[in-house]
């Protein structure tokens, strides 16, 4: 298939897609005399369905036209047996009639079920035009052609776009109800700054209670007597000369204390002599 007519043909199955609710897999009704052209030109019909359809199909057959393969003979065979791997489509007729008028009566007037009809028959072509939504495929010379929409199938289509874009009556008369209610005005005024845009408020410190400021008074006054850190201790008096004065504890003869002095006792280490050993 050429690049042009396949994508006209994606175009047309999008526009069915759309606006009728056509979906993969699509459902093909396919009558005998497209099984009999199809193995007279040696063709695969299920492939070329896909190819022309542009997605993936399902191949289906009455059994009213499954009748009329079967009447003629052992010649058709072949066609009878590619009909017989499609999928059997029940179409409700006691006695078989006309593959035209089966197909015709399992469209109906809607075709509500979203069948895509593959059929030789001019007259039954005819017929589905005037009904809207119906795509149509046939051969010709060995093509399989898809019909472009008919004037029917355009104007459902306007139709339904027409009523979608305006509101029915239950819509239009929520819209009325809405729009008799009085609407509240916002007052329009100055706007204030953009609290992103300013500067954070300055927290006060605590003021200190009245414990904790006599504590702290306390502790001045008590680190003010003590000598600064880092300075060296004043001696005494007394205490000038490098002697440690002590009192003594036992009283005197007479009954008095005697305050007693005493150097300080540094002790020594006692060196060891050195023996010289005798030469022998």
């Amino acid at each position: 298939m050429r690049q042009k007519r396949a994508k006209a043909y994606r175009k047309l199955m999008a526009l069915y897609c759309m606006s009728f609710n056509f979906r993969e897999p699509y459902q093909v009704l396919v009558d005998s005399e497209t099984c009999k052209i199809a193995i007279d030109s040696k063709m695969e019909l299920g492939k070329q369905l896909g190819a022309v359809l542009q997605g993936t199909i399902k191949p289906m057959i009455t059994q009213c036209c499954m009748e009329e393969l079967y009447r003629q003979g052992k010649a058709l065979q072949p066609a009878v047996d590619l009909a017989k791997s499609f999928e059997r489509r029940k179409c409700n007729h006691r006695e078989p009639i006309p593959g035209d008028q089966c197909l015709a009566s399992v469209v109906g007037d809607a075709n509500k079920h979203r069948y895509v009809i593959a059929t030789q028959s001019q007259p039954l072509r005819t017929r589905l035009r005037t009904i809207p939504a119906v795509p149509i495929v046939h051969i010709n010379r060995s093509v399989m052609i898809l019909e472009p929409p008919s004037d029917v199938t355009l104007k459902a289509k306007e139709s339904a776009e027409e009523s979608a874009l305006h509101p029915g009556a239950p819509d239009s008369a929520l819209i009325l109800s809405n729009s008799a209610e009085p609407t509240k005005r916002k007052k329009k005024g100055p706007k204030g700054p953009n609290p992103l845009s300013m500067k954070k408020k300055k927290v006060a410190p605590p003021e200190p209670s009245t414990t904790t400021g006599q504590a702290k008074t306390a502790k001045v006054t008590r680190t003010a007597d003590e000598s600064p850190t880092g300075s060296k201790r004043k001696r005494d008096s007394a205490s000038d000369d490098g002697h440690d004065w002590q009192a003594d504890p036992r009283p005197d003869e007479a009954g008095e204390d005697v305050v007693r002095t005493g150097k300080k006792r540094k002790r020594r280490r006692k060196t060891t002599s050195t023996v010289a050993t005798p030469l022998s």
